[in-house]
């Protein structure tokens, strides 16, 4: 049974390594995500990993990866058990960051590819299984202020405000609701993985806790943490 849950953004200026000159401006956002992911290992040391990525791509369960791609060679792993060093996706090695970060034993990912269907996404968590620690990796709109990756669209800040809302009140409909032409429109890369959790606790009474909820680079990043009434 989950007993807890911790939704996270999955932008990789999270590591200070990589964040550069931005690594105080990030600073808010890394000790939000570090206090949900310390949070989940008192939950459990094992947790489960939902993500999206193109293809949706298999993660091996002990595989190491390195943020190389994103301009700094620094290694991370998904389990304690040493293993080669093979490409991974934005994901798993943010999932493999949090995990040293957080004392966890291991971070099994799961991906789900960013078109998939509402219908889909519930079933790929009734296909998951029973876990006690799960985190849930996304992002909200790109597209927050004309300096956005995405470019500015006025529909970004009542997007993120509802998921804000659904993440503030663990509401599973409001999640399961999103449109994802909207969210695909909008640059929204944690609709599916959203829609999962969705799924994932649709049976159950949860209380909820918004760590963080902002924009501070056109994106719209939240941070909560659900658990089991």
């Amino acid at each position: 049974m989950i007993r807890r849950v911790a939704v996270l953004p999955q932008p990789p200026l999270l590591i200070p390594e990589l964040a550069a000159g931005a690594a105080d401006v990030c600073a808010e956002l890394r000790e939000a995500c570090l206090a949900a992911a310390r949070r989940l290992t008192s939950a459990s040391p094992d947790w489960v990993v939902v993500g999206a990525a193109p293809g949706a791509p298999g993660v091996p369960e002990h595989a190491s990866g390195t943020f190389r791609g994103y301009g700094v060679d620094l290694g991370i792993s998904l389990s304690r058990v040493t293993a080669p060093v093979t490409e991974l996706p934005l994901p798993a090695l943010v999932a493999g960051w949090l995990r040293e970060q957080a004392g966890a034993s291991s971070a099994r990912v799961r991906l789900v590819d960013p078109g998939t269907t509402p219908d889909q996404c519930e079933l790929f968590a009734r296909e998951l299984g029973e876990h006690t620690a799960v985190l849930v990796l996304g992002d909200g709109s790109s597209r927050h202020g004309p300096r956005s990756p995405g470019g500015e669209d006025a529909r970004a800040e009542g997007f993120d405000a509802g998921v804000r809302d659904a993440l503030a009140e663990a509401d599973t409909g409001a999640l399961a609701a999103l449109d994802p032409a909207l969210a695909a429109e909008l640059g929204a890369g944690g609709r599916a993985p959203w829609q999962v959790l969705a799924g994932l606790a649709a049976d159950g009474a949860w209380t909820a806790d918004v760590l963080y909820s902002a924009a501070p680079f056109g994106v719209g990043y939240h941070v909560a943490v659900w658990e089991r009434a």
